[in-house]
């Protein structure tokens, strides 16, 4: 799992960089697409199916954009524009085992409203990091994920949440951003060698959301941006290990 998460963290890393105005999201798809083919790995996403949507995935990535808050298909129709945020999201399968990470990117010079959620997007995330380790009860890490987003005046999208991964991309348990009932009543307990993919979605206003008619791509139904930060960790002795550094 720690060379499938290299190799993520490569491919972030990679379009992290050359994204800019004026770039597709299908070359930025087939950049990852190249690079995953080079590694030898399998693209996580690529031709996965839904029950809402009539064609399987396209996309090696999902490419998100402003108020799309995930699984943005990546498009040739589709060109970055200077003020931008985009939410890259991006997984592969290596000799049987999976990784999955997110990264919000600026494109050019962006607003300060829209930098300010990437921030606080990033800290959720990196909150999670840090309380992650062995006997630590779930609700409690969700609790400061989501006490974090809100007092920054942001909302955490309730309907997608993180995951158990291994040998396939969603795995048991249900990694909630967020503290609710069901999570009280059926909390996770961390264990050394839980392998998990956490990833907060915060939105600029609402949390609600709902799926364009293509099936696949979720926006924001005020259409305020979002934020989309992911990585895979392995809770170990002392803490947690994150298998998807992107820098």
């Amino acid at each position: 799992m720690r060379k499938a998460g290299a190799v993520v963290a490569g491919v972030l890393l990679k379009l992290k960089e050359i994204a800019e105005p004026g770039m597709t999201t299908a070359w930025l798809d087939s950049i990852a697409l190249q690079m995953v083919a080079d590694a030898g790995a399998e693209a996580l996403f690529k031709g996965v199916r839904s029950p809402a949507a009539r064609i399987p995935f396209p996309g090696a990535i999902c490419a998100s954009i402003n108020e799309q808050v995930v699984h943005g298909i990546p498009s040739e129709d589709t060109k970055l524009k200077n003020g931008d945020i985009l939410s890259i999201d991006f997984g592969v399968r290596l000799n049987g085992y999976c990784a999955d990470s997110a990264v919000t990117v600026a494109i050019g010079g962006i607003s300060e409203g829209k930098r300010r959620l990437m921030d606080v997007t990033k800290r959720v995330l990196d909150i999670a990091i840090e309380k992650s380790a062995p006997a630590v009860r779930w609700s409690q890490v969700a609790a400061e994920m989501q006490r974090c987003a809100e007092s920054a005046g942001f909302s955490v999208v309730k309907d997608f949440v993180g995951h158990g991964i291994g040998r396939k991309m969603h795995e048991e348990p249900r990694v909630p951003n967020f503290v609710s009932n069901d999570l009280l009543v059926n909390d996770i307990v961390l264990a050394e060698g839980m392998v998990l993919a956490v990833e907060p979605m915060v939105n600029t206003g609402s949390s609600a959301v709902r799926t364009l008619k293509n099936g696949w791509t979720v926006v924001t139904r005020d259409g305020k941006s979002s934020a989309h930060f992911e990585h895979t960790i392995v809770i170990v002795e002392n803490g947690c290990e994150v298998l998807t550094v992107n820098g």
